[in-house]
């Protein structure tokens, strides 16, 4: 069985994965297009399309506790269902360390 191959993009020397790719969300170039360097603080970046216009919005890790509960990426089929439009494509990057790894691996 061939496994979908890995998609990583580097934005300002900060590294993202794709780890989701719902309905063929991903579009590198409108992700850096749309990128602002405010999203780096965060450990995941959600891209949802909706009018043809991309959205972005960053999410941390669920054990950060200074993240408030709503900014967990926990709570990610929420804002999904809450803020984007029913059925829209979207895309999930986590944020890697330098060497490739996972950025907040326990």
């Amino acid at each position: 069985m061939d496994w979908p191959k890995k998609i990583a993009v580097k934005v300002n020397h900060v590294t993202y994965e794709v780890i989701e790719n719902h309905r063929d969300g991903w579009n590198e170039e409108a992700f850096l297009k749309r990128y602002s360097e405010i999203l780096a603080k965060y450990d995941y970046i959600v891209g949802d399309w909706g009018y043809e216009q991309l959205r972005l919005r960053g999410f941390y890790e669920n054990n950060n506790r200074k993240a408030p509960p709503e900014s967990r990426i926990g709570t990610l089929p929420e804002y999904i269902l809450e803020y984007c439009n029913f059925g829209c494509r979207y895309f999930v990057v986590k944020k890697l360390k330098p060497d490739g790894i996972d950025a907040y691996t326990p």
